[in-house]
């Protein structure tokens, strides 16, 4: 049966604050200082999304409510979920000297008492282009109980200033997910692109390759399967100060043991994200050039 309710957006933002020195530092992207958060929501909006479910963190809640929260709230129902450190299952508690979040795993977590419909998970400092979203809410919206993941096209995502990290997928010959290998050191050689790994072991990519940048949806039934998920990580590695939990992993790992079907929508969209400051130019010029394509009004909210 298809769900009546609109699809959920979920946006990690926990990590904002640090990410840019405090919220009113947020750099604008659009002409008429939107950042990459309002195109986000325009194009959820577009999509058929009826709720965004913003994930922070409780000491920049008032901040986040004001610079940004604030500007949504007139055109889409807005709550909020909290990652905070000590926020653990029973028998679980933070060790000494721990002050690192838990990882993306831990934060969607957070979200449970919040979402009990379809949703989606971007991180809120991407920016993934319209496709992306059009193609999630149909699936969102179609009732099956397979989960998806947005998948890009690698040489749509790099960066000229430096190297990446880039989740490359395996996929069936029915468009599922058959696993995901994570390369850490991405990046341009000339006209090819290539990894090179912590022994200095060269991969050839052909840059045509599909990858995932952390732009998911699922059903409510994912919360019971990341819990048990959770838990594993906390018994085999919770001691350690700065390990963390990924989001991208532990879909993975749900794939591997066939506990998880996970559909690979495509687009061919280029996602933008200021890994470097030195990015922070194209994400203007991209914006810039897709408003001139018509894709966008200069104004979003106007």
């Amino acid at each position: 049966m298809k769900p009546t309710t609109p699809p959920a957006l979920l946006v990690l933002a926990a990590g904002m604050g640090n990410r840019y020195g405090g919220l009113k530092q947020i750099d604008p992207v659009g002409p008429g200082g939107e950042t990459i958060i309002d195109y986000s929501i325009y194009d959820a909006l577009r999509a058929g999304f009826g709720k965004v479910v913003f994930l922070i963190r409780k000491d920049i809640e008032q901040a986040f409510k004001q610079a940004v929260g604030a500007r949504f709230e007139r055109h889409i129902a807005v709550e909020y979920a909290f990652q905070e450190l000590h926020n653990l299952p029973p028998g679980f508690s933070v060790p000494a000297g721990r002050t690192k979040p838990w990882g993306t795993l831990h934060a969607v977590l957070m979200a449970a008492d919040t979402i009990n419909e379809p949703f989606a998970v971007i991180n809120a400092d991407d920016f993934y282009g319209s496709e992306g979203y059009r193609v999630l809410a149909q699936h969102l919206r179609s009732g099956t109980a397979d989960y998806a993941m947005v998948g890009f096209v690698l040489r749509n995502t790099l960066s000229d200033f430096g190297a990446v990290s880039r989740g490359v997928c395996r996929i069936d010959d029915d468009g599922f997910l058959e696993g995901v290998v994570e390369l850490t050191n991405i990046e341009r050689n000339g006209v090819h692109v290539r990894n090179a790994d912590s022994t200095g072991r060269i991969t050839a990519l052909s840059g045509d390759e599909v990858v995932s940048m952390n732009m998911w949806g699922f059903t409510p039934h994912i919360f019971g399967q990341f819990r048990e998920q959770f838990q594993r990580f906390l018994k085999s590695g919770g001691s350690d100060v700065q390990s963390e939990s990924y989001l991208s992993s532990t879909v993975n790992e749900l794939v591997l043991a066939g506990q998880a079907r996970v559909k690979v929508l495509r687009t061919n969209d280029s996602w933008a994200g200021v890994t470097y400051r030195q990015d922070h130019p194209r994400v203007v010029e991209t914006i810039r050039d897709l408003i001139d394509r018509g894709d966008y009004p200069d104004r979003l909210w106007s």
